[in-house]
């Protein structure tokens, strides 16, 4: 039986990550993916397609409608569908491939099947080619992601009816996309199929975007997004999706009770995900599940209830993001080799790839008045901003929340273009535990969009320059 040091089960951003990091730090190291490719979920049908489709929509949207204010005068503009998925394939297999290569050079050794549980630190691998090997690890990390909510009455049938797995990859422009669901992989998508050409409808059951972040930053945001098409009816619960011919129809209830039948030809279920911890043998590990369906663990150790194993990412509570995984099993594999390993989950980025982009790292207005938390707030605007003006970029704003007594920066919102490339600066000058007038006295090259940070850093302040 072969043994190692540690085993990770799933290679998505956490699992594969973790396995590097181990393996940097000196343990022998292995990593068993079910899938033909490592990555997971993430490289594989989320994070990676998606933004593939999303840059190649957002040229195309910009050859039709936005390249003339530039003095560029183009012709007749053509979708060529297969060519777009083509490439969007070509470049998760180049991502995928890239994972592949870090496993060798790290020496971790890649297992091709399922994962399963035995106890007493051993895991069944159920191989591709239909055998059974069993191997022993002193440390075991479970990192195997999230898979889309199954509703009933919203069952899926890959066509018509689909998830985020099938809108990555619909073989031609829907006439009318539905979307159940105005969370992050909805908008996205939606955003997607819009620009080349449907009709796309949000039905969500919650009052507005976002959930809890700024409720100032959601209303601008769901503006924009109605301004380019996109059609949300909130507070509508879904009740049933009926199937006939090439037609869908969603029935859904408004706030009033009123039964509303909106009608498509291809409905998209995002209403979430949920952890994947089925036939992992969990159970017979002693691995305890929360009320809500994820593995309990230790927030400072990740372990689990089960002794010598571990969970990080989608399977544990926290948000569904993959940085944050990553982050996770950095901070576990040190952990396991006798270092310090900590994640700061105040700075943790979240990000909206619609256009233009939303960013955000700490609370929003309405959390800090719940918490009880006194604040000051510094705006600036992309329109007064000259690389924004440059780019035909004139919408949206950054938006700093700082402690009133302290200056501390507490939560920082951007809507705006490249909006997922600017909050990196706040994440860094939250983790150091940074004030808003550290941001305003630090330089920002001028034109550059970051300056919008720097102006409403210096707005907060009380000394904005630009406004």
């Amino acid at each position: 039986m072969e043994k190692f040091d540690t085993v990770i089960i799933g290679s998505g951003p956490g699992g594969y990550v973790a396995a590097v990091r181990c393996a940097q730090l000196g343990q022998k190291t292995a990593i068993i993916e079910k899938r033909a490719t490592l990555g997971g979920t993430c490289l594989n049908v989320g994070c990676i397609p998606s933004k593939a489709l999303l840059d190649s929509s957002e040229h195309f949207e910009h050859a039709l409608h936005g390249a003339a204010a530039h003095g560029i005068e183009i012709g007749q503009v053509k979708l060529d569908l297969k060519k777009m998925l083509a490439r969007k394939d070509k470049v998760v297999s180049e991502v995928c491939n890239g994972v592949e290569f870090l496993m060798k050079k790290n020496k971790v050794t890649h297992y091709h099947g399922f994962g399963k549980l035995l106890g007493n630190q051993k895991i069944e691998i159920a191989l591709e080619s239909g055998k059974k090997e069993t191997i022993e690890a002193k440390n075991i990390i479970l990192a195997t992601g999230s898979v889309p909510i199954s509703v009933p009455g919203m069952e899926t049938d890959g066509k018509s009816i689909i998830t985020s797995d099938e809108a990555i990859n619909l073989p031609s422009v829907p006439k009318h996309l539905v979307i159940i669901g105005a969370g992050v992989i909805g908008l996205e998508l939606g955003s997607v199929w819009r620009r080349l050409g449907a009709k796309v409808t949000v039905i969500e059951l919650m009052p507005r975007l976002f959930g809890t972040a700024d409720k100032q930053i959601s209303s601008l945001a769901q503006r924009t997004y109605t301004a380019q098409g996109i059609e949300f009816l909130f507070e509508h619960k879904v009740q049933s999706i009926d199937k006939k011919g090439k037609n869908v129809t969603v029935k859904a209830q408004n706030k009033a009770g009123e039964e509303v039948k909106i009608e498509g030809d291809v409905v998209l279920v995002a209403v979430g995900r949920k952890p994947y911890t089925e036939n992992l043998g969990l159970e017979q590990a002693g691995v305890k599940l929360n009320n809500r369906g994820r593995i309990e663990v230790d927030r400072h150790t990740f372990a689990t209830s089960a002794s010598g194993i571990y969970a990080i990412g989608d399977v544990i509570e926290g948000p569904m993001l993959a940085h944050r995984a990553e982050d996770e099993g950095i901070a576990l594999a040190e952990n396991l080799a006798g270092q310090k390993g900590h994640v700061n989950y105040d700075a943790i980025p979240w990000i909206v790839y619609t256009w233009p982009e939303v960013a955000w790292v700490g609370k929003g207005e309405e959390e800090l008045k719940e918490a009880g938390i006194e604040y000051t707030v510094g705006r600036s605007l992309f329109r007064a901003n000259a690389r924004a003006k440059a780019m035909e970029e004139n919408e949206g704003q950054v938006k700093i929340l700082a402690d009133k007594k302290t200056d501390r920066i507490l939560g920082v919102y951007i809507f705006g273009p490249r909006a997922s490339d600017m909050i990196a600066e706040i994440a860094v000058a939250v983790e150091f535990g940074a004030s808003a007038e550290d941001i305003a006295r630090s330089v920002h090259a001028h034109p550059t969009l970051s300056e919008v940070i720097r102006d409403a850093a210096q707005n907060a302040c009380g000394w904005a320059i630009h406004q």
